[in-house]
This record gives structure tokens, sequence and C-alpha cells, in this order.
């Protein structure tokens, strides 16, 4: 069987992917064998390797953004990493319902630090947690699944969206982005896994999120964070990427004693 024989019949029983070594046990052939092939198949745009050993098999339909859509073989890409996951941030906001998160990004966090992938029209961060809190925090409760036609990928719960939102906001769009992120989201929350998960994250990203919960009238969900911000010691900047309380072009000196934060931005939402 050649390897162009082999790509369809893995295509036929519903296989996106392969790994370099998949091919060789199928095919009986040596590594340099199975690398010059995939490599003609590369130029006739039949396949695009996004890592090295593992490929994904593009169909007529793909070339034009230059692969499937990453929520189809990221679970296999990380499977052939070793390397756990889960999908956050935007991509998982749109997934959960956050309608005004058209993600031009597609985020992936991970216990280990990983470049980009780019190929064509698909841009995949990879988003660094440390190994401990990621660890912590990957339950199968607190996660999703995001259905494809070639199966499940991970994706962040609701309350994990919002944490990580909250914890990484400067890749969710700013702070705007995350307020968008909360208003849409923030009702759906449940209070006691968001209150769980919370304690995993960085005490001034809890009191942000808790501070937009209360903002947007999500009660409930606010009030499971309030003994994070009765720990907190000090007073910290909403928007800490802001240089300055003046960094609006007026002198912002409103402080939130409950969340113990300095409001030093203007939340804006779409409506």
């Amino acid at each position: 069987m050649s390897l162009e024989a082999y790509i369809d019949s893995r295509l036929s029983v519903g296989h996106g992917t392969f790994t370099k070594a998949e091919a060789m046990t199928a095919l009986g052939q040596s590594s340099s064998t199975i690398l010059a092939a995939t490599e003609r198949l590369i130029k006739k745009q039949k396949l695009v390797s996004p890592k090295r050993g593992f490929y994904i098999i593009l169909r007529p339909e793909d070339r034009t953004t230059g692969a499937p859509e990453p929520a189809r073989w990221i679970a296999p890409l990380m499977h052939h990493l070793g390397i756990d996951y889960r999908i956050s941030l935007l991509r998982a906001a749109a997934f959960h319902g956050s309608s005004h998160q058209a993600a031009m990004v597609f985020q992936v966090i991970a216990p280990k630090q990983i470049p980009a992938i780019i190929i064509g029209r698909h841009n995949i961060r990879f988003v660094y947690q440390l190994a401990g809190v990621f660890a912590a925090t990957n339950r199968d409760e607190w996660l999703a699944s995001l259905k494809t036609d070639a199966g499940y990928a991970k994706v962040a719960g609701i309350e994990l969206t919002l944490l990580d939102c909250a914890r990484y906001f400067h890749k969710a769009s700013g702070i705007n982005g995350l307020a968008q992120i909360v208003r849409d989201l923030g009702s759906k929350a449940a209070s006691g896994k968001l209150s769980d998960a919370a304690k995993h994250y960085e005490n001034t990203a809890v009191r942000r999120l808790g501070y937009l919960l209360q903002h947007f009238g999500h009660d409930r969900q606010a009030r499971a964070l309030l003994p994070y911000a009765a720990k907190a010691k000090s007073l910290k900047p909403l928007d800490p990427s802001l240089k300055s309380l003046a960094a609006l072009g007026t002198q912002l000196h409103e402080t939130d004693s409950t969340w113990k934060l300095i409001i030093n931005d203007i939340v804006e939402t779409d409506s």
C-alpha cells in the first residue's frame, strides 16, 4: 500500500491525522521512505505537518484555509506531543455562547511552553500555565467537550473559561474583552465550581472577575468569590496593563472596597 492509499483509508474511517510512527507500522516502511513520501504529498497540498512526525490530511475543502479547523486535530496533536491541554480563552468563550467572541486565534492552555502554530488562516497560540496549577485545574468535572466530526476535544468549562480569561485577560482582548465574556457567560457559571476552581488562581485575577460579575449583576457568582477578596492585603488596579491612573487622560481615583481594586479603566461592552 502506498502512503496516498493509506491516508485515503484513514479518511474513510474518520481519521484526519496520522503520525510517522503509525504510517511506518501500517505500511512496513522505513522512516526515510515515509519522510520522502510525506514530503511529496505536502508539496501536492495533500498533507500539512504542524509538528515533526505529525501530519494532518487535507481534504479539497481544507486547502483554501490551509488546514481543517484546529478543534478537529488538536487532541491527536497533543497526544502525539504527550502534553495535556485545554482549549480556553476566546475560543472557549465562543463555544459557551459569548457571541461577540469571533475568535481570530485558537488558544490552548498547556503546562509546557509550546511555540505558536500558524497554518494558512489558522493561528494556534499556546498559553503556558504552571504545571501544578494546570494539574489542579484541568479536572474532568471542570472541562467540557467540543465535538467535531473527527471526535472530541477538551475545552474549559464555563467556570475555567471565566477564570482563565480573568488571569490571562491581556490575551482575551483586554479588560473590555474580559468584561464582554463575563457579561455573556457569568450567569451560566456554577457558583460552587467557580469558588473551588478560584483557589488555584492569583488572588488579583479572582478579584477582577468578582468585580466584573458584580458589575453585570451576576450576584450569586460574585458572592462565591467574596472570600478571596477578604484575604487581599492591598489594592490592585483593575487593569494592570495601564501604566498609571492618568493613562486615560483623566485622573481616576475610584476604588472598590469590596474587591480591593483601583478602578483605573472604564469598562465597555457591546450591547
